[in-house]
């Protein structure tokens, strides 16, 4: 007989008693602890658990932070389910809450559940407080490195909330030392709780996981695809071997080894005038890096994929801000070979038939059976469902992420849901997936979990093993390609996933219990066979909080600051400095620190794509324009490497900025410093001048002339200088959109494919 949780703010007979969550809870209301739980196993609960506990013990509010809208919503659904709270007291707040509307539900709401970008925001703009948050829940804490939102929320907590207790909850943390010891530090954890399949309590909740590895070969057609590639690729390692760099294994190397050699490049490229060398091996490098993912994609995906990576190669290589690695492979007579033999090729990669023989045995034995297959690249996920679509039975939706991509458009989170329930439903009985369904969202459990592919990421590969065997017998089948990366992959997958079942277990001996609570106590339990009385502490306000940065400022210094920078964590940065933040829609420059001085930010990226696509020059003359004390802060080292720009072109530009415009050029090795210069400059201008900031000043209005150039620039493979020639040749954009192609191809600059693409954007039928 089953029996239930009975705690007065849980409903009743709504969530079965197990003991391994009740011990995990246990655990983790004694102090802040990461718990890891495989897939199916109930992180939520245990998070519930301890929601609830801390509610009735502490009050205060609580805070549960996940990565995505759906899985927001996911978390809000189940907790009016399970809770005795008002429904209007668990709110949900994401980016499309407007900011004031969410200041407001912050202070109504008991339970927040909501993204980490959304807090960060608010907490920087001062919206919101932790002070009267008793718990926050990081759901998929193994996010929570580098500059995720996770690690800000995480800093602010301990030094601002009354009675702080974190969890964080993954499957799946990472197989190295390094990796789960930033996610530990990044979220103050104090200790690590386990819980694995072998594990005795776990066990009886557990469903066979059947793992099967199905071997394929390459046809002797996509041998040939791959030998012009790799032609391509011993050209290229030859030309950086004759420049003085050489790569491990060459055409065999790493794509990590690959990025490596990059990266040394690009740090070459830091401080005075580097080696013209280095300048033709980053660009040989980044013609390496597309073949070898072409090689890839030949090796694991198949044709049409193939096709598609060419035609977008293609695409850049006539696009206005092509690089000219992407233009040289495109002249280069292997890639002309291999994009005509792809036309004669008629053998698709042997994986599409495995999936379909897969897939259809098991639908044939089940009718009812829910089915995922797992493809890493969107392209083969649109030829395994159409593939699939033709056989009787078996009804297959692509389910991919939000980005759209050039022929490609993505789902909005709305459309993931809808597909999800009718997945759910039986409507859709295949789910042909990119990563996105990998972690966090409310997919049932399915029969069976097809690979198309091995992917080297244990955290990936756990997530995706985990969508089935939780209520049934499951089944999980890898496709691999003999002789190629997919081999390579599997096992990188294999050895990391052993590697972190040993080092989490190491971990949590190794990081002792250090209770921070008290006397309280909670019962959970109930059912036919008796009540459990566990006792867990609950927080006390006994511990001495650390002071932030801000409390040794005693300067009253501010900055307003353009909205779109809060991505950035220079503001972060600032903020641990004291200064007063004021976020704003800016027309004119980025900070603005004084009613007379005012900063463009650029990275080294930014600099180079605000350059080539022409918005640099106007974002400076209206900076000069508007204050008259301007400054361009360029961050980073790698100004003279990004996007393969000549070192004439960058110097020209910086010449012209300081030159012509009067604007003051800085420069900054990182965030951190760039936020240390902002309140050195606002302490100049605030404390020393004694002025007032004010903002003012509006982006100067285009003319006629640079409205036509704008519009015809915006069609696909158009730059400036194209759209003036096709303005001056027709005299209107009427014209232009009137002229065939044989009229279009008659203007300099103006090829056949691009003048075929204007003719399709134009002619084509708008679906919406």
């Amino acid at each position: 007989m089953t029996e239930y949780v009975n705690h007065p703010l849980i409903r009743p007979d709504t969530v079965e008693q197990r003991l391994y969550q009740l011990d995990l809870a246990g655990k983790a209301l004694s102090t802040s602890t990461l718990v890891v739980l495989p897939t199916g196993l109930g992180k939520t609960i245990v998070a519930l658990l301890i929601i609830a506990s801390r509610l009735e013990t502490i009050g205060g509010k609580i805070l549960i932070l996940a990565p995505t809208k759906p899985l927001v919503e996911q978390h809000a659904a189940f907790l009016r389910k399970v809770l005795l709270i008002p429904e209007d007291k668990i709110l949900t707040l994401t980016g499309t809450v407007r900011p004031a509307d969410r200041e407001a539900l912050w202070k109504e709401g008991k339970i927040i559940i909501s993204t980490p970008q959304v807090i960060e925001n608010d907490l920087l703009t001062k919206r919101i407080s932790l002070e009267d948050v008793s718990h926050i829940t990081f759901d998929e804490a193994h996010r929570t490195v580098g500059n995720y939102a996770y690690t800000y929320i995480a800093e602010r907590y301990p030094t601002e909330a009354k009675h702080p207790l974190c969890l964080g909850i993954t499957a799946s943390p990472g197989s190295s030392d390094e990796k789960i010891n930033e996610i530990c530090e990044n979220l103050h954890i104090r200790s690590i709780a386990v819980k694995t399949e072998s594990d005795g309590d776990v066990a009886p909740y557990i469903h066979d996981k059947k793992i099967e590895w199905k071997h394929v070969r390459l046809p002797d057609e996509l041998k040939e695809l791959k030998g012009l590639l790799d032609k391509i690729l011993d050209d290229r390692f030859k030309k950086l071997s004759d420049l003085g760099y050489s790569v491990p294994y060459q055409k065999n190397a790493s794509k990590m080894d690959l990025l490596s050699l990059q990266k040394k490049l690009q740090s070459q490229l830091r401080g005075g005038q580097p080696d013209p060398g280095v300048y033709s091996a980053l660009s040989i490098m980044a013609e390496i890096l597309k073949v070898s993912h072409a090689v890839e994609v030949t090796e694991t995906q198949g044709l049409d994929a193939l096709t598609k990576y060419i035609d977008r190669l293609e695409n850049e290589a006539f696009s206005r801000n092509a690089s000219k690695a992407s233009k040289r492979l495109v002249d280069d007579i292997y890639i002309r070979q291999l994009s005509h033999r792809i036309k004669e090729c008629s053998m698709e990669h042997p994986k599409i038939e495995a999936v379909l023989q897969i897939v259809s045995e098991e639908i044939e034995q089940n009718s009812d059976s829910r089915v995922i297959v797992f493809t890493n690249y969107r392209d083969t996920a649109e030829v395994v469902t159409t593939t699939l679509s033709e056989v009787a039975g078996l009804r297959p939706v692509k389910f991919v992420g939000q980005s759209s991509k050039y022929r490609d458009k993505g789902l909005t989170q709305k459309q993931q849901v809808d597909i999800i329930d009718r997945f759910k439903k039986g409507e859709y009985n295949v789910l042909v997936a990119t990563s996105v369904a990998e972690e966090g969202l409310d997919i049932p459990s399915t029969n069976l979990v097809l690979f198309y592919e091995p992917i080297p990421s244990e955290i990936r590969s756990i997530q995706r093993k985990g969508r089935t065997g939780r209520k049934q017998e499951g089944r999980v089948v890898v496709l691999i390609t003999k002789g190629t990366r997919d081999e390579r992959y599997y096992w990188s997958s294999a050895r990391r996933e052993k590697q972190m079942q040993t080092n989490i277990r190491l971990m949590q001996d190794s990081l002792p219990y250090q209770d921070i609570e008290d006397d309280a106590a909670i019962e959970m339990g109930g059912g036919s066979t008796g009540e459990m009385v566990h006792k867990i502490g609950a927080s006390t306000d006994k511990k001495s909080k650390q002071k932030a940065l801000v409390d040794f400022n005693t300067e009253d210094l501010a900055v307003v600051v353009d909205q779109r920078e809060i991505r950035s964590t220079v503001v972060r940065s600032l903020e641990k400095l004291g200064m007063n933040i004021s976020v704003r829609t800016l027309e004119v420059g980025d900070y603005v620190v004084s009613d007379r001085l005012a900063i463009e930010r650029k990275s080294a990226e930014d600099l180079a794509g605000s350059l080539i696509d022409g918005k640099l020059f106007d974002q400076i003359s209206n900076l000069a324009r508007t204050y008259s004390k301007a400054v361009l802060i360029l961050e980073g080292e790698g100004v003279f490497g990004a996007r393969q720009l000549g070192p004439n072109a960058i110097h020209g530009t910086l010449a012209s900025i300081a030159l012509d415009f009067g604007v003051s050029i800085l420069y900054t090795r990182d965030t951190e410093d760039t936020a240390s210069l902002i309140r050195l400059l606002a302490k100049r201008e605030q404390t020393t001048e004694k002025r007032e900031i004010k903002v003012h000043g509006k982006k100067s209005s285009q003319t006629l002339s640079q409205q036509q150039e704008y519009i015809v620039s915006a069609i696909p493979e158009i730059g400036s200088k194209a759209a003036r020639n096709l303005l001056v040749h027709f005299g209107s954009i009427e014209a232009i959109m009137e002229a065939d192609t044989k009229q279009l191809t008659q203007v300099t600059l103006i090829g056949p494919k691009t003048a075929a693409r204007i003719r399709e954007i134009v002619s084509s039928t708008y679906k919406g």
